[in-house]
């Protein structure tokens, strides 16, 4: 589990950081990079402070945990937090830490979808208050014993409903609202680095080991089926992507290599400890295909611009991912059936649907207030000034390359 959480924070830094720098151009690498270092710091201090607390401080209440361990009290070395077999324990503070992980990641992949044009205080001030307002509440719902969602039986092995599908639609949302980056669709806006893009993509698979098999707090059978399906669904989703890119555009592209196997990795998440390794292959490819309509045709018919296709790849691939889930789980598709003889195909299906849809509205109608609340405080976009000159030397005072 130790090994687990410090993966979990590769995938973020240096992970994220570069596979997003990568995608960016280069007057605007540095500020990538800081937004992941900051947004990673700052929740890291709140999630001790009074995150943990909200999400799993001991509360009965199907939305929040409560004050019980604000400031961590009452938790000591000698604390033990449960696992998913009676009478097995790891230490609480351990737990702490794995979970303070996955609280850094979510508003990460966030800053994609508005990559090269947001002010840097009005992100953290963001930030702050969506952690607060949308991610603690929504780790209680689907993770805590006394959530909402986890008491309606949903299955969210590692995240999808609250990492991915929270990340996506927060995404979108601010993607429309800070609106288009200048020059979209005249300038060259190209990634200045798939080199690094490829770097930071593979360092999120790896990391993602951390962040699946780690979800099983045990190490055990359960561990390694969700780490045998981390890589067969990312193969299928890789192999998926680029199979279709080969197709309709006649080349396979390594950034649709990358791009698939983020994909796979999101929608495997959800579904990583319950479903069989060839299940894994066939949503992993199902959830690539989707994620590429998305990018690549709807993005372009409806003209959002999600820079980084934070919405395309994570709110879609989690969305597949957390309904797949339902499906694949089934003993006749080689899932575990969660170890029930009665288990129903159907019925475990319309649950997750249940679990996405309440996640969307939570987190859309959240995100929008306060979007709109951060702009009227500080604005949400910097000048186009700033932004022609880049973000590196407006916001940060530094450039990411000496030419």
């Amino acid at each position: 589990m130790m090994t687990a959480t410090v993966l979990v924070l590769f995938m973020i830094v240096p992970g994220l950081a570069l596979f997003y720098g990568g995608l960016v151009r280069s007057k605007n690498m540095l500020s990538v990079l800081m937004q992941c270092t900051l947004i990673t710091a700052m929740v890291m201090v709140v999630w001790v402070v009074y995150g943990y607390s909200m999400a799993f401080g001991g509360g009965t209440g199907p939305f929040w945990g409560g004050w019980g361990k604000v400031f961590l009290v009452g938790v000591t070395p000698d604390s033990m937090a449960p696992t998913f077999t009676d009478g097995v324990v790891i230490p609480e503070y351990l737990f702490i830490a794995f979970q303070m992980t996955f609280a850094a990641i979510t508003p990460a992949l966030i800053v994609g979808a508005f990559a090269e044009r947001i002010k840097f205080s009005a992100l953290m001030l963001f930030v702050l208050l969506w952690v607060t307002v949308v991610y603690f509440p929504v780790a209680h719902l689907v993770w805590d014993a006394s959530g909402l969602i986890f008491n309606m039986g949903a299955i969210d092995f590692a995240g999808g409903t609250v990492v991915h599908i929270n990340a996506g639609i927060a995404a979108l949302i601010g993607s429309i609202m800070i609106g288009k980056r200048v020059g979209l669709g005249r300038d060259n806006m190209a990634p200045h680095s798939m080199t690094l893009t490829m770097v930071g993509s593979a360092m999120l698979w790896v990391g993602w080991f951390g962040f699946n098999a780690g979800s099983n707090l045990e190490a055990n059978g359960g561990a390694t089926l969700a780490m045998i399906n981390t890589f067969t669904a990312t193969a299928g989703a890789i192999l998926a992507w680029c199979g279709i890119e080969a197709v309709t555009r006649g080349k396979a592209s390594m950034l649709g290599a990358a791009s698939g196997m983020v994909a796979g990795l999101v929608a495997v998440t959800p579904a990583c400890g319950t479903i069989g390794p060839v299940g894994a292959i066939v949503l992993g490819a199902i959830a690539s295909s989707a994620c590429y309509f998305f990018v690549a045709v709807v993005k372009q018919k409806l003209k959002y611009d999600d820079s980084l296709d934070v919405f395309g790849v994570h709110g879609i691939g989690g969305i597949v991912g957390a309904i797949g889930t339902g499906i694949f789980t089934a003993p006749s598709l080689g899932g575990t059936g969660l170890g029930d003889p009665a288990f129903s195909m159907g019925a475990q299906t319309w649950i997750q649907i249940q679990a996405v849809g309440i996640t969307i509205v939570w987190c859309g109608i959240a995100s929008i207030v306060l979007y709109k609340l951060v702009d009227l405080v500080v604005g949400l976009r910097v000048t186009e000034e700033e932004e022609r000159m880049g973000l590196d030397l407006s916001a940060h005072g530094e450039t990411a390359y000496h030419s």
